[in-house]
């Protein structure tokens, strides 16, 4: 239901929020991989509706234009990436331990949803500026749950070297570099398994963040 009300601002013709929201899902599962495939600008809603067996009229009763199908996807890739965080906050025991699990986990849904996450840089342009600009939110509400995890593992004195200034940093560097290995992939799995670089970035971030670097 939440990924609902985050799209609830997108026009439709149906009164049925549930049906509303199978059938946007049903469509924005076929669009994602046009998307990919062909590019936003080169995928028709002709193609989309074919894809999601749906008529080009039905489509257009849940979604008013190709711009609102995008932005529902970046909701759907950005629902995803948070869902995988907080799952490991949830788990993780505390200590530095704590911020690896979680760190790990983002990383791991980084490297399962490289093609979707690209998608959001190359096409996030495309969208309407009220639309951009939830995306933007969307990021900052994922880089907020790093500074929380942050902020707690900070305050037992496990992290020495961070301080109120540099949490925030560094949670904006690890959400860069789970998205570097999206944009720098054609080198990386030449050169690093996903495990191999998942160890080397968590011991520079925790290397940077205390005083012994992580074994």
């Amino acid at each position: 239901m939440e990924e609902l009300n985050r799209t609830k601002d997108i026009p439709t013709q149906v009164k049925d929020p549930e049906l509303v929201e199978r059938r946007r899902r049903q469509i924005a599962d076929a669009a994602v991989q046009l998307f990919i495939d062909k590019g936003f600008h080169k995928t028709t809603t002709r193609q989309i509706a074919s894809a999601a067996g749906f008529s080009i009229g039905s489509l257009y009763e849940y979604f008013a234009s190709k711009e609102d199908i995008l932005y529902m996807v970046c909701e759907s890739i950005h629902a995803e990436v948070e869902r995988g965080v907080t799952m490991a906050m949830s788990r993780a025991t505390g200590g530095q331990s704590a911020l690896r699990e979680v760190i790990r986990e983002y990383f791991m849904v980084c490297d399962r949803m490289s093609d979707f996450i690209l998608l959001i840089y190359q096409e996030t342009q495309s969208l309407p500026s009220q639309w951009q600009n939830r995306v933007l939110e969307n990021e900052l509400r994922i880089t907020g749950l790093f500074i929380e995890a942050l902020a707690r593992i900070a305050s037992t004195g496990e992290l020495p070297n961070l301080d109120e200034s540099s949490i925030e940093l560094t949670a904006h560097n690890i959400v860069v570099l789970g998205h570097m290995w999206t944009f720098r992939r054609w080198f990386l799995t030449r050169h690093y398994s996903t495990e191999d670089y998942i160890n080397l970035q968590t011991k520079l971030i925790l290397g940077m963040c205390s005083k012994k670097t992580y074994e």
